[in-house]
């Protein structure tokens, strides 16, 4: 338990120095971005700041690992390509090349 508490300090540590590098060398931006200025209400929309946030922790724990298998465990194959059925008459497909 111990090193998974000294784990997430060094983690969580090294994560605010490195932001802190990161803005010293590249300075923050203070330009709009193109949700505000080309705003219409459909594909440019300004995000809330938690949806925003909540995104960035996602994206950050690396859950992709972990929601794509239990999305295809609740969803099951795709419905939409069917397999062929175990009763299909088809014959397998060779392919013959002249010699």
């Amino acid at each position: 338990m111990a090193t998974f508490i000294l784990g997430l300090v060094i983690l969580f540590g090294g994560a605010a120095l490195y932001g802190k590098f990161c803005e010293k060398v590249f300075g923050p931006d203070d330009r709009e971005t193109p949700a505000y200025s080309k705003q219409d209400g459909i594909d440019y929309v300004p995000m809330k700041k938690w949806k925003n946030e909540l995104i960035n922790l996602l994206n950050i724990a690396g859950t992709g690992p972990i929601f794509g298998p239990i999305q295809g465990i609740l969803l099951g194959p795709s419905r939409s390509s069917p397999s062929p059925s175990p009763t299909s008459s088809a014959a397998p497909c060779t392919t013959i090349f002249p010699a």
